[in-house]
């Protein structure tokens, strides 16, 4: 098994996606209850543009036990993959359960930020996006401003007039 997920992996990696699928779903047939599998299986969908037939694939995987970078992965797969289809409300609950275990990851707020956006949380939106560059970012130019990035990240549709 472990010798044809490798295989699976090295075609995706040589843009051979669709054979990276077909192998895929060929292992997750073979053994369904896989978490890894499963997970490869989701990831070789969506790179195939295939978004809703990755769905079930990412939530077996989590709902199976998959740990690590590949929960994180996982995560960030499925919520996108909702943003992406339209469920607006389904991507911004798997962002935040996958905040939730994995507070370092910026990657997830990110584009949990986007699913903001499209839930018309702008300030919202905006306001993770700024601090996730200030916290990330070694742009010497950026980090001059970083205090007053800060403070206006949560104040974007604030008016200071006498």
């Amino acid at each position: 098994m472990q010798t044809e997920i490798e295989r699976a992996i090295k075609l995706r990696k040589e843009g051979k996606h669709q054979e990276s699928n077909n192998l895929f779903l060929r292992l997750v047939m073979e053994y369904p209850e896989d978490a890894m599998i499963n997970y490869q299986c989701a990831w070789s969908f969506d790179l195939l543009g295939e978004e809703l037939e990755a769905v079930p694939y990412y939530e077996k995987a989590i709902d199976l036990g998959l740990t690590g970078k590949e929960l994180e992965g996982a995560y960030l797969g499925l919520g996108s993959t909702y943003r992406t289809l339209g469920e607006y409300e389904k991507s911004q609950k798997v962002f935040l359960a996958g905040i939730e275990l994995f507070p370092t990851n910026r990657a997830l707020r990110v584009f949990y930020s986007m699913t903001l956006y499209n839930l018309k949380e702008h300030s919202s939106a905006m306001e993770t996006l700024l601090k996730s560059l200030i916290e990330t970012t070694t742009d010497k130019n950026i980090l001059d401003y970083e205090k007053a990035i800060h403070f206006y990240s949560n104040k974007l549709d604030d008016v200071w007039r006498k």
